[in-house]
C-alpha cells in the first residue's frame, strides 16, 4: 500500500467514529513497531517527525526513512511533518518524501498564522500532499502556558488556509507525564460548529482513555498526537530487559528485546482511540 495523506485518512476516521494516532517517532525502532502495530489492528497510522527528532537526525534522512515503511506497509501510513517552523522547513519536507506537513504558527499574530499556513497549504495541495495548521497556542507541562482557541478565529482559520487538518488548544498540553488534563468541552463544541475541517488534538498523552472514547464518538476530532504515553512505554520496557540480564549490551539485541512491549503498548493505544460500537454517541457529544 502506497503512503497515504491526511486529506485521504481523516474522513474515514470520522466516518467510522474513530481517531487516526498521530505517533513521535525517535527513530527507526519505534517507527517501525509502530506499523506493525497498525497493521495488527488494522487501522491507518500517521509517523511524526517532530523538532526534537529533526535536531537529532537530518530532515531527509525522516522522509526516507519513514517514507520507506509507509510504501510498504499494508495500512494508510502517513509521513507527516510535526510542528514545522517556517515555511522553508515545511517545503524541504515536501521535497523529502513526507505526505503531509505542519505549519506551526500558534505562537503568531493570527493574521500572519493565517498568511504562512496558507503559504504551506498551497504548496503542499500543489504537490498532491495535506497540510495541517494550528490556531491558538497548546501549552506544556511544566512550560509555555496555553492559550484556549478562540472558535471565531478558527473558522476564519480554516476558510481562509484551506488545510486538511487543524490543530487546536482546548485543554490539552503538551508532555504531560501523569494524571488527566480537562478538556474544555463547550469550547471544543463552539470550534466543531464553525468548521468542516477535522480537527486535531496535540497533547494526547494526557486525555484519559474515557475522554479518547469520548472525542471518538462525537466525531470532529479526527486526529490525536501520542508521544509521551509511548515514550514511557519505551523506557519502561528499556528498564526491565537491561535488570533481567545485566550482559545485555549490543543495541540491536536490546532492540529486539523490548520490540514486543512497544509494539504491544502501541496497540493499546491505537485500540483506545475508537468508539465503542455498541455504545452511540451520547446526548451533548456534539464536538
Amino acid at each position: 500500500m502506497t503512503a497515504a495523506t491526511l486529506a485521504e485518512v481523516l474522513p474515514a476516521a470520522r466516518a467510522g467514529r474513530r481517531m487516526v494516532a498521530g505517533l513521535v517517532c525517535l527513530g527507526w525502532d519505534d517507527a517501525q513497531a509502530y506499523v506493525e502495530a497498525a497493521e495488527a489492528e488494522g487501522c491507518a497510522v500517521i509517523l511524526q517527525a517532530g523538532p526534537g527528532a529533526r535536531a537529532a537526525m537530518p530532515l531527509p534522512l525522516w522522509g526516507r526513512m519513514l517514507r520507506h515503511l509507509a510504501d510498504a506497509a499494508t495500512v494508510p501510513v502517513v509521513v507527516h511533518l510535526d510542528h514545522g517552523e517556517s515555511v522553508e522547513e515545511c517545503r524541504a519536507a515536501i521535497g523529502e518524501g513526507f505526505t503531509s506537513v505542519m505549519y506551526d504558527g500558534s505562537r503568531d499574530p493570527p493574521a500572519a498564522n493565517i498568511a504562512d499556513t496558507a503559504r504551506v497549504a498551497e504548496l503542499a495541495h500543489r504537490a498532491g500532499l495535506s497540510c495541517e495548521g494550528e490556531i491558538g497556542f497548546v501549552g506544556y507541562a511544566d512550560g509555555a502556558a496555553s492559550q484556549g482557541t478562540d472558535p471565531a478565529e478558527a473558522a476564519r482559520f480554516a476558510a481562509e488556509t484551506g488545510v486538511d487538518a487543524l490543530a487546536v488548544s482546548v485543554g490539552n498540553v503538551h508532555l504531560k507525564e501523569a494524571g488527566a488534563v480537562a478538556l474544555d468541552w463547550p469550547r471544543l463544541a463552539a470550534i466543531a460548529a464553525g468548521t468542516e475541517v477535522p480537527l486535531v488534538i496535540h497533547g494526547g498523552s494526557g486525555i484519559s482513555a474515557a475522554d479518547r472514547r469520548r472525542l471518538a464518538r462525537a466525531g470532529a476530532v479526527c486526529k490525536i498526537n501520542i508521544g509521551t504515553e509511548l515514550r514511557q512505554a519505551h523506557g519502561a520496557a528499556l528498564r526491565r530487559a537491561l535488570a533481567a540480564d545485566p550482559a545485555l549490551f549490543d543495541r540491536l539485541a536490546i532492540a529486539r528485546a523490548i520490540r514486543p512491549d512497544i509494539v504491544a503498548a502501541t496497540r493499546a493505544v491505537l485500540r483506545g482511540l475508537a468508539a465503542e460500537a455498541t455504545q452511540p454517541p451520547r446526548e451533548g457529544d456534539t464536538t
